[in-house]
Formats: structure tokens, C-alpha cells, sequence
């Protein structure tokens, strides 16, 4: 079994894989990605194929929490719809073969961005780049849930009435410290919340650019990735998550375009992200985007509270990542305040 979550049982897994996998066949030499905060990723190559393992980080976990079966059913059910994702081989449930659960899918190549400034890129590429992402978003929201076997993938009713319960619930569950500003923004959500206006598409849950694989040399999208908080849900809360990045400081660590010349690069501005995806999907407008953008900043802040509960208890997946990013909850619930004034 692992001793923890930055290593993996390399004879336990070949041994797995070769009773389970058709067509896999070591030696195997393994190496864990360094980005993501959530469920622990890990590059299997061998001398015919590359897999990608990922797997629930060990410890105490909060209940709901780093659904990796989850993930791996709706990118089975994805693919070949017209959503780019990998191709997904198997999933292991059982934890004594590893300590936690697993899945195993392609491994996708191609170039991954950092930060949607892009600046290996010129202005006509970083446009192309964020209008593939537009376009990739649409694509998901008209997904015909019953087609792919979806249909009961979320529950019923209000999303972003149970959405904000189940939130403020696990951000409960691991605060470590009081945070006025995330109170104040639990109780606005709540009281701001809009009529359920019965769009009900499948959505992603954490829709950014560094969650996408591109092409090596162009803007054509090859995969999603990180499908943990997928499900059934409005369309809207994907969108203004998009939005909600793009106000964080631009860089490496923010990942935003805040202070951005964004005409001189050519990226776009909020507004026109906002109406060239209502073209694609055939929407008029969007009415009350203050409260979405809102509640993504309170969701983010819930799910960095969580990381840094994890970081503290020495369960992250990259420990000092984790404590860094634990700094911005308060920043996060503040702009959460802000945005729900904004038309």
C-alpha cells in the first residue's frame, strides 16, 4: 500500500493492470503531475502505450469528496460525443489494492496552458485558444444528458439552492479559522438567490483553461480534464466560473487576466466571452450574472478551505501548494461579496 499520497505502489499496480488491462505490458516507469490540488494524478508510460492513473488521496476525506468513480463515468459516457476527453480503460474500487480508489485512461498529448496569458503564444492564437474554450463549453451545455446515459448523474431541482448547502457544509466541515467575509457571503447567497429558471445540462464544476489539453501546435481542444465536481446542474455556474478566474491577478499563482492589456493580446473581454457563447447556445442574454459569478467565488473559496484543511493534516496532494493557496479564502469570499452587486 502507499505510504502516502506523493508516491504509488508501482508492483501493485503493473500487477493490476496486467490481470485487468488488455494490451498492457510493462516495464512501467511512473511519474506524478505536480499540478492539481484534489485527486493525485500519475503518468504510467510503458514501451507501447501511455496511461494516466489517478486516484483518491488517502486519510480522512470528506464525504462526497474526490469522486473518482464519478469522474470516470462521465468522461466514459463523453466520449465520442463531441466533448474532447480521454478514453477511460478502467476503474479499480477496490482500496486494498492501492489504499484508494483508481481509474486508469489515456494519456492525452499536447500543450497545456498555465495562464490565460499565454505569452508563448501570439494575439491571434491566445484568441483562438479561449474561443475553442467557448466554443468546447457550448458544446457541453447542449450534451443531450439521456442520449449519454446521464439522466440521473445529478439530482432534480434548484442547483444552486443545494449547490450553496452543500458548500457552506463542507466548508463547515474543515474551516480552521472564522472568516467574516465567507459568513456574510453564505447568508447573501441565500437571501439573492434567483428563481430556478429549468435549464438542466450536464456542467463541469471546475471549467478553466489549465483543466484543458490543446493541440501541440494549434487551438483545437484534444481533452477535459478534472471532472471531480461534475454533474447535472445550470449551465451558468460553468460560465461565470470562467469569468471568476479571469478577475484574479495575472500570472502563474492567480492564473486571472487582472491587468491585462486583454485588447492588445488578444483575448476578449468578459462581456464578449459572455455573448459569443449566448450565440452559441442560442440565448438571448443572461440576466443576474452577479449572483453566479458570486457563488463561484464562495464555491473556490470552500474548495481552497478544503485544501488547506488537507495541507494541514498532511493529506495534500502537494502540501506547500496547499498552504499557500489557504491565504485566499478570505480574498475570494470578499470578491464573492462584490460580485453579487454587479449587474
Amino acid at each position: 500500500m502507499s505510504a502516502d499520497t506523493q508516491t504509488l505502489d508501482e508492483g501493485a499496480v503493473a500487477s493490476y493492470l496486467t490481470q485487468h488491462l488488455l494490451g498492457f505490458a510493462g516495464p512501467m516507469e511512473v511519474s506524478k503531475f505536480q499540478t492539481g490540488q484534489s485527486n493525485p494524478t500519475f503518468m504510467l508510460k510503458t514501451p507501447t502505450q501511455t496511461y494516466v492513473l489517478r486516484r483518491k488521496p488517502l486519510g480522512v476525506l470528506l464525504k462526497s469528496a474526490h469522486a473518482v468513480d464519478r469522474e470516470f463515468r462521465v468522461q466514459k459516457a463523453l466520449y465520442g460525443s463531441g466533448v474532447p476527453v480521454s478514453k477511460m480503460h478502467l476503474l479499480c474500487e477496490d482500496d486494498t489494492v492501492i489504499g484508494s480508489m483508481f481509474y486508469i485512461m489515456d494519456h492525452v498529448p499536447g500543450r497545456n496552458f498555465n495562464e490565460p496569458a499565454m505569452p508563448a503564444l501570439s494575439p491571434a492564437d491566445r484568441g483562438g485558444v479561449i474561443d475553442e474554450m467557448g466554443r468546447v463549453l457550448a458544446v457541453l451545455h447542449e450534451v443531450d444528458i439521456a442520449a449519454v446515459g446521464l439522466t440521473d448523474y445529478g439530482p432534480v431541482g434548484n442547483y444552486f439552492e443545494r449547490q450553496v448547502a452543500r458548500w457552506s457544509k463542507q466548508y463547515r466541515a474543515s474551516e480552521t479559522q472564522k472568516n467574516p467575509a465567507m459568513d456574510d457571503l453564505m447568508v447573501a447567497l441565500v437571501e439573492a438567490q434567483p428563481d430556478d429558471d429549468g435549464q438542466r445540462t450536464l456542467v463541469h464544476g471546475d471549467y478553466r483553461l489549465d483543466n484543458m489539453i490543446f493541440d501541440a501546435s494549434g487551438t483545437q481542444c484534444r481533452a477535459v480534464l478534472d471532472w471531480e465536481l461534475s454533474t447535472i446542474g445550470h449551465p451558468f455556474a460553468d460560465l461565470a466560473g470562467v469569468i471568476m478566474q479571469w478577475q484574479l491577478p495575472a500570472g502563474t499563482e492567480g492564473r486571472g487576466m487582472g491587468g491585462l492589456n486583454r485588447a492588445e493580446l488578444g483575448l476578449p473581454t468578459d462581456q464578449e466571452f459572455i455573448t459569443k457563447y449566448c450565440q452559441r447556445r442560442g440565448l438571448k442574454s443572461i440576466d443576474n450574472f452577479g449572483y453566479y459569478l458570486g457563488f463561484c467565488f464562495f464555491r473556490m473559496a470552500a474548495i481552497i478551505q478544503g485544501v488547506l484543511k488537507r495541507g494541514l493534516d498532511g493529506n495534500a496532494s502537494n502540501p506547500e501548494r496547499a498552504l499557500k493557496l489557504g491565504a485566499f479564502v478570505p480574498i475570494f469570499a470578499q470578491h464573492g461579496l462584490d460580485a453579487l452587486d454587479r449587474e
